[in-house]
């Protein structure tokens, strides 16, 4: 297995049997064109018959109604720097965009912040997505650790 950093249209020509998109990533694809080019550019680089594997929040879940609440803060403990608290706010829902940002506080008193949004497409606009761009979709699942929250799509290369 090998792993590259970057955009799937930066990488360098490859044949693969297997394509994963982790962490919500073709949620970041804000526009049309954007979504495109990335399931292309993978696309590109599959094998006759292979696959291409992504996960993505259901918009029904409302997934952003969680975020921020008393709940959602964490602390995890990091070894060599202690304690950092981390917590959520959600800035703006515009569907299908919601904007949010992540505070993380470490105890010499440092504070990041990263700011993101993110699109929601709704289960028929992946498929239709997909298809346009030279997939089948063999299989839609549930994420084995969040049912009702994702779906997961096994898309074959056409």
């Amino acid at each position: 297995m090998t792993w590259h950093l970057g955009e799937a249209h930066t990488i360098p020509p490859l044949t693969v049997d297997l394509a994963v998109m982790t962490g919500n990533v073709a949620q970041v694809f804000l526009t049309d064109d954007d979504w495109v080019r990335a399931l292309e550019a993978v696309h590109a680089q599959l094998t006759a018959d292979a696959w291409l594997v992504y996960e993505t929040r259901r918009v029904e879940d409302r997934a952003w109604e969680r975020w921020g609440r008393d709940a959602d803060e964490r602390t995890v403990t990091i070894a060599g720097t202690g304690p950092v608290r981390h917590r959520t706010e959600v800035l703006d829902v515009d569907l299908p965009f919601v904007t949010f940002e992540h505070h993380f506080a470490f105890p010499d008193g440092t504070s990041l912040s990263s700011r993101s949004t993110i699109r929601f497409r709704p289960d028929d606009e992946n498929r239709q997505w997909l298809a346009s761009t030279g997939y089948d979709v063999a299989d839609v699942r549930d994420a084995p650790d969040r049912p009702g929250r994702e779906r997961v799509y096994l898309a074959r290369r056409r």
